[in-house]
């Protein structure tokens, strides 16, 4: 937040409703502003690796927020690495372990060729141009909000018009719930700026539309609209679709509540087949989940959802969700419908087996975790207990969206990734630690992330 003069950073580790109150909330004055939810995909979820991110600059001061997942974290590291030293010495102090902060970095240090500091809208119009990976970028300075997506746009970023100011947004039900008219949404490659003159826009790279199909399938709210295409109405097409494509005897559509229900709507709609409520979703767990101990964690599946005995028992189910991904959600939930009297269980599934690992803002970095990778469909399914499984295609999905193939990345499905990406071992959520516990001289991304 910044009142004009310079900028305060209030964050701290929990839910939003647990890091806030109207006290800390009503000592946040003034006229700019950036807010952040972290989903941790490169750096440990520690408190430094909360945002925004905060650094100096010769001219004030960068606080910045990031939605998405950068794949030449090591690349980075080393530019910070060779940025001026201040006062000809570092900080001994570990900053953070995300590529966020590195970014934050680079933006906060560019100089030009007789080393007086750039502006920070000229030094992001030099650094964002070496970012690669999905990123949706809100910053500021002490007078100018700034905002940016990637090429490829793979993450949603929405530009909103208050009465007497704007808003940018990672989807556009965020500006509903503030009050703002969309807009538009920002291109991907567009930088723009927002400031006393008013709006502003540059573009630093050339639009390659890519955006992520599984922001469709489960990860934006599905209130938003992304790329024209509101995300409900395309999960409950995906649902129709499944229906069409693995038809099954059953007595009723259940959902795994609440990213599975649309999906379970179309697919009783479509089948003929009644939609009942036949699991309750516990809407108090809090942060014991987010954070919790062994005896929460043993809980597992239980601690979210109950099953409604009176309505599943003797019934031959349907059971509607999202995606598989490492599978134990379902295997607990085939058992405990099982227990609660179901006479058969019928997975259906509205995305395609998840075979390859995500590197652009969804938490599943290894093949090895991936339960689809080396087992056929069949074996999933009896591993799991369930009488049949299925999956929507890859195009029966992609067309529930209403984008074109090529303008949607689909490479935790089919492995085509959006860019090119670097060596294995220059991948993955815990690089910056691991380099960082490699010794302080061993490494530049070590040596970056001891910078002021």
């Amino acid at each position: 937040m910044s009142n004009g003069s310079q900028i305060l950073v209030f964050k701290d580790m929990g839910l939003v409703s647990q890091v806030f109150d109207e006290t800390s909330l009503g000592s946040l004055q003034g006229h700019i502003a950036v807010g952040h939810a972290r989903y941790s995909t490169t750096g440990a979820s520690v408190w430094e690796n909360a945002q925004p991110t905060f650094r100096a600059t010769a001219e004030g001061s960068v606080a910045l927020g990031h939605n998405g997942n950068l794949v030449n974290t090591a690349q980075l590291a080393e530019l910070v690495a060779e940025l001026p030293r201040e006062n000809g010495s570092r900080n001994a102090k570990v900053a953070a372990t995300n590529d966020t902060d590195l970014v934050t970095a680079l933006l906060a240090g560019q100089k030009d060729e007789d080393g007086k500091p750039l502006s920070l809208e000229e030094a992001a119009m030099t650094v964002l141009p070496e970012v690669k990976g999905a990123f949706s970028l809100v910053f500021m300075d002490e007078h100018t909000l700034y905002a940016a997506r990637d090429p490829q746009g793979i993450r949603p970023l929405v530009l909103g018009r208050l009465e007497r100011g704007w808003v940018v947004a990672s989807e556009s039900a965020a500006l509903d719930i503030c009050g703002a008219a969309f807009v538009r949404e920002i291109e991907p490659g567009e930088f723009v700026a927002v400031d006393e003159n008013g709006f502003r826009s540059t573009r630093f790279a050339e639009a390659r539309p890519k955006g992520c199909v599984f922001e469709y399938v489960y990860l934006a709210r599905p209130d938003t609209d992304i790329a024209g295409r509101n995300v409900y109405l395309s999960r409950v097409e995906m649902g129709r679709k499944l229906a069409k494509e693995a038809p099954v005897e059953a007595d009723l559509v259940i959902a795994t509540p609440e990213s599975g229900t649309p999906a379970a709507i179309g697919y009783a709609e479509a089948s003929g087949i009644p939609f009942g409520a036949g699991l309750v979703k516990n809407a108090y767990v809090g942060r014991t989940f987010i954070q919790p101990s062994q005896t929460i964690r043993q809980l597992g599946i239980r601690l979210k959802l109950n099953p409604l005995k009176e309505v599943i028992a003797g019934k031959r189910l349907v059971v509607v969700d999202d995606s598989i991904v490492r599978g134990n959600t379902q295997r607990a939930l085939v058992r405990m419908l099982r227990e609660a009297g179901a006479a058969e269980v019928h997975i259906r599934i509205s995305s395609p087996p998840v075979k390859w690992p995500c590197f652009f803002g969804i938490d599943f970095a290894t093949r090895a975790e991936l339960i689809a990778n080396g087992m056929t469909v069949e074996e999933i399914g009896k591993s799991m207990g369930a009488d049949s499984l299925s999956y929507i295609s890859i195009d029966g999905m992609i067309e529930a969206t209403t984008i074109a193939k090529p303008n949607l990345c689909r490479a935790c499905f089919d492995g085509e990734y959006p860019m090119d990406l670097p060596d294995p071992e220059l991948l993955g959520k815990q690089l910056l630690e691991t380099e960082l516990a490699a010794g302080p001289a061993s490494t530049a991304a070590a040596e970056a992330l001891r910078r002021p």
